[in-house]
């Protein structure tokens, strides 16, 4: 078996996991494809064109964007031009198949999940460190079920009673993610401001704050509270989710949310940029326990 055949193995225990990953499995096929081309000794213009394919939509395979796969045919045609072996081409095309899965995000319906979202939960469901911060609201795996009501009438006054209903069950759906046996590690950052903003009514906040202590008690999670009183922190202006992937080949990626729309950061110098932000942040912030004490300080003076 070659080097290449034994980093692709590292892959087939994506084959039979029960639940579907298709913006994880979109990446690795991407990122797969990139590393056989390159050992081919292949730019992407050159591979491209020796194909058919224009170069913007190699690029896109290479990057696993787009809702959907791409399909088999373009897919056989890269690695017979790379001249992959049997188990790789094997391997990858397994994968690709289970590319094409839904995930249980993507059974809701548009208007929901727009594209750029479907990406974020999926590059959340896939990931083994999501870093976050905050300055307007809890983040929305924290969050508690009238905590997230709240937020949603907030941002969309004029939605319907069942729209917020559909979207505070999607808000549950996520949040799921931390529970999983293979959950991921949460490190949040919150401006104190946060607490202090009461949206719903008070109960909503005092229950809020409690699920905050509580999920804070999980080995997965680390909460830190930037307070008030550090004037000079060195918080980026917008909220920063910040996604790592853990032993797979896969950039970190970097997602700024705007107010119907967001971009995705996956160049390592920009990358980069933000993690050395986030750090600077967490040096800044209260210490975990004391963030704790913080919290519930709080719900006994503002929310008692």
């Amino acid at each position: 078996m070659s080097a290449a055949s034994h980093h692709i193995s590292r892959l087939e225990p994506y084959l039979d996991k029960p639940e579907p990953a298709p913006t994880l499995l979109k990446m690795l096929v991407g990122v797969q494809l990139a590393g056989f081309r390159e050992d081919a000794g292949l730019a992407q213009d050159q591979a491209a064109r020796a194909v058919g394919f224009s170069p913007a939509k190699l690029s896109r395979i290479e990057a696993g964007k787009g809702r959907r796969p791409p399909t088999e045919n373009d897919v056989r045609a890269l690695l017979q031009l790379y001249g992959t072996d049997d188990y790789e081409v094997s391997v990858l095309l397994k994968l690709l198949q289970r590319a094409g899965e839904p995930g249980w995000w993507q059974r809701y319906d548009k208007r929901l999940m727009p594209e750029w979202f479907d990406r974020l939960v999926g590059l959340q469901e896939a990931a083994a460190t999501i870093r976050t911060f905050e300055i307007q609201y809890v983040p929305g795996l924290l969050q508690t079920p009238d905590y997230t009501r709240a937020v949603v009438e907030r941002g969309l006054p004029n939605a319907p009673a069942g729209e917020v209903r559909r979207r505070v069950e999607l808000r549950e759906r996520r949040a799921r993610l931390l529970s999983r046996t293979d959950a991921p590690q949460l490190w949040a950052i919150i401006d104190e401001s946060v607490l202090l903003r009461v949206l719903g009514s008070t109960d909503v906040m005092r229950e809020q704050l409690a699920h905050l202590v509580e999920m804070a008690g999980r080995p997965n999670v680390t909460l830190q509270i930037v307070p008030l009183s550090v004037t000079n922190a060195s918080a980026p202006a917008i909220p920063v989710t910040y996604l790592r992937f853990g032993g797979l080949d896969l950039p970190d990626v970097v997602y700024l949310e705007h107010i119907k729309s967001a971009n995705f950061l996956e160049d390592r110098d920009e990358t980069e940029e933000y993690r050395i932000a986030l750090d600077r942040l967490a040096d800044e912030a209260l210490k975990p326990r004391d963030s704790l004490e913080l919290l519930r300080q709080t719900m006994e003076q503002r929310y008692p």
